[in-house]
């Protein structure tokens, strides 16, 4: 990471504009039918509160009888400046209708703006776009309530001689305009977007976190990485209780290797499933670092077995004793710490099915479930159900010997939640859009914060995996509970599609997985003898997750698997660092050409290049030039798979070096050591 001392200037320039000028804030919003931009003249109180690294300022307003808060800071190393905005009834009166709540509306001063960025999960699979806001605007939308599928809430705008990284940390629905004008660019942007509500008595609502993060110049690789670093130190959660810092780690399912029929997840793991599968992988020293054990492995509401269905029987968190008689997955569980692994379990807290069982059986309330189908939205928003959600989970962890817990969300909670204002319209007699939104966002956090709280206090792991039917939750706030063990259900397929996502995802979130097999179906597991080492390589992320057929396929070379998970383990520690896109973005079907990427860790002065010549590549050389070389220094170079070094000086790389690669579809990795 280059010196931070011109991004910090201007991080602070812009931290001082908003809280020193409280007309400067950059939020907006109708109170009672008038417009107020920031606090301007609301004569906001201020308070300064000292920290390690970063000032906090709160600022405080009142109209009538709700109460504006804004809590901002500033991390003075990277000059990265957030807030968030609350609003609050601090009266026994119902407000006045607040609606139209911008968590961003501001201008950004400089010439010639630019937009660039990727799309969400989902349809747009991450897809990269570079806009031209001087040509025509930049308009994102999304509804559903899972924030990054279709749309991604991260944004890199260029404007004058520098620019601004900028990312909206809310869950729920977004929806965000860039507009150029003379010499600016206009950035209006809302979450929870259907507010429009008066607050009840003691009642409050926030929109979501707004980060900022200054850069000087235009150089993508540059703005890339200073957020890239600034995320890792400030943004990733720890390890465990004791503050340790997140480090690369593998996992394995063993659902894939149980010879019974499986409908995804680990519905057809049983308890005589396990043990060959962990025996095998001890004895071919492969073991991960994770055991994941997924989907389908609890009663459903009516107490039985579920074979298939594990979609439509979600709520109970109560283990199926028919497929784990007694004791035995904390036995499994067990079997795994014992040889230096841990294990992490899935949960969907925010669907429940078969409510009226759901209530007879294990205690919930009808009036905690939003809709009336057989599906419907867990109102995490309830207090009461929040708790009744929280403990039947923590209580799972405990028992059963579970070290991380691991979470998906396969709905579209956003069209659920206007159910439960509608009924709360009619019952008070006042406009209640969006408050179900904002109060299940911010109890789904709470559950975060709960299950964190819990594993700390018990020696388990104090991050768990952010999952919403693969992309769908990774907003920067849950980025800061959470970690993506698969940034998208969809590279669990073709390498292809990874290469295209790591072009893109990796900018903004540093610490994720993928897949590591080549695959039509996202369920299948790779052929013969596995997975080559073209298809590993284009899955080298900090996080490295295998499955196959470890006892059922006769044909797997765990020579090869071996190799591979060594070779991971060899890079792992550079993954995290800057990264160089080193090629324009492909899509996942574009298999043409040749994929580059580096990585670089300039306090150690390691680095490794990844070069790709893809399945339809024709030509057979590429020249690859090393952005992150020093004029003057001298380059150690070894080939991974020949063995062979040389030395280069830095004009050399940066320069270009030519690759050949004789056949399509083959790879080359190259350690880098500054001498």
């Amino acid at each position: 990471m280059k010196n931070n001392s011109l991004n910090t200037a201007a991080g602070r320039r812009v931290f001082g504009k908003i809280t020193d000028a409280f007309e400067n804030f950059p939020f907006k919003f109708t109170y009672g039918g008038k417009t107020y931009h920031g606090f301007e003249g609301l004569g906001a109180r201020r308070m300064t509160v000292g920290g390690a690294g970063f000032q906090r300022v709160i600022l405080t307003a009142e109209i009538g009888n709700l109460l504006v808060k804004a809590d901002t800071k500033i991390v003075t190393e990277f000059g990265q400046v957030e807030y968030t905005v609350y609003f609050e009834n601090h009266s026994d009166k119902p407000t006045e209708v607040l609606s139209d709540v911008y968590a961003l509306d501001c201008d950004f001063e400089g010439r010639d703006p630019v937009l660039r960025g990727c799309m969400g999960d989902h349809d747009n699979w991450y897809s990269a776009y570079e806009q031209d806001l001087t040509k025509g605007d930049k308009y994102f939308l999304s509804l559903g309530g899972r924030a990054t599928h279709i749309v991604f809430p991260y944004f890199d705008l260029c404007h004058g001689n520098g620019g601004t990284m900028i990312a909206l940390g809310w869950a729920g629905t977004w929806e965000a305009l860039f507009s150029a004008g003379e010499n600016k660019t206009h950035i209006r942007a809302k979450t929870d977007v259907s507010l429009n509500a008066a607050l009840m008595p003691g009642e409050s609502v926030r929109t979501g976190l707004v980060v900022l993060l200054p850069y000087k110049g235009r150089n993508y690789d540059d703005a890339t990485n200073l957020w890239r670093s600034w995320f890792m130190k400030y943004n990733l959660p720890k390890a465990d209780g004791k503050g340790t810092q997140l480090s690369p780690f593998s996992t394995s399912c063993f659902a894939s290797d149980t010879g019974l029929p499986n409908s995804d997840g680990s519905i057809s793991e049983r308890s005589f499933t396990w043990k060959p599968t962990l025996d095998k992988l001890i004895a071919e020293d492969v073991k991960p670092d994770f055991r994941w054990f997924d989907a389908g492995w609890y009663y459903d509401a009516d107490n039985n077995t579920v074979e298939a269905d594990w979609w439509g029987t979600v709520g109970t968190w109560e283990l199926d004793r028919q497929k784990w008689p007694g004791d035995s997955f904390l036995q499994s569980n067990e079997a795994c710490h014992k040889e230096g692994m841990k294990v992490l379990v899935w949960f969907e807290p925010e669907r429940v099915c078969n409510v009226p069982a759901l209530c007879k059986n294990y205690g919930y309330k009808e009036e905690w479930s939003i809709g009336d189908g057989h599906v419907r939205t867990n109102d995490l928003g309830n207090p009461e159900c929040l708790e009744w959600t929280l403990n039947r989970i923590t209580k799972f962890l405990g028992e059963h010997g579970v070290d991380m817990y691991r979470e998906d969300n396969n709905s579209d909670p956003g069209f659920a939640w206007p159910y439960k204002d509608g009924v709360e319209a009619k019952k008070f007699g006042v406009p209640r859009a969006g408050i179900t939104e904002n109060k299940c966002i911010c109890g789904h956090y709470a559950l975060w914060d709960g299950i964190i709280e819990y594993c700390k206090n018990n020696g388990k792991c104090t991050f768990v995996d952010s999952c919403a039917s693969g992309g769908g939750r990774n907003d920067i706030e849950s980025m800061r509970r959470g970690i993506p063990l698969m940034r998208s259900d969809f590279d669990r397929t073709t390498s292809a599609m990874r290469l295209s996502q790591t072009s893109t995802f990796c900018r903004w979130i540093p610490f994720h997985g993928s897949s590591t097999k080549d695959t039509v179906g996202q369920l299948d597991t790779s052929k013969g003898a596995g997975s080559s080492p073209y298809v590993v390589r284009a899955s080298f992320l900090p996080i490295y997750n295998y499955g196959e057929e470890f006892t059922h396929n006769k044909e797997l070379d765990y020579g090869l698997m071996r190799r591979n998970y060594n070779e991971w383990k060899s890079v792992k520690h550079l993954l995290t660092k800057d990264i160089y896109v080193l090629t324009p973005w492909r899509h996942h079907d574009d298999k043409t050409h040749w994929t580059a990427f580096a990585y670089d860790d300039p306090d150690i002065n390691e680095s490794i290049l990844l070069v790709f010549r893809m399945e339809e590549a024709k030509e057979d050389k590429f020249t690859v030039k090393l952005p992150f070389a020093e004029s003057g220094a001298k380059y150690e170079l070894k080939d991974a798979d020949s063995g062979k070094t040389g030395v280069k000086d830095g004009e050399e790389l940066l320069k270009g070096i030519t690759l050949t690669l004789r056949e399509k579809k083959t790879s080359v990795l190259i350690y880098i050591k500054k001498m």
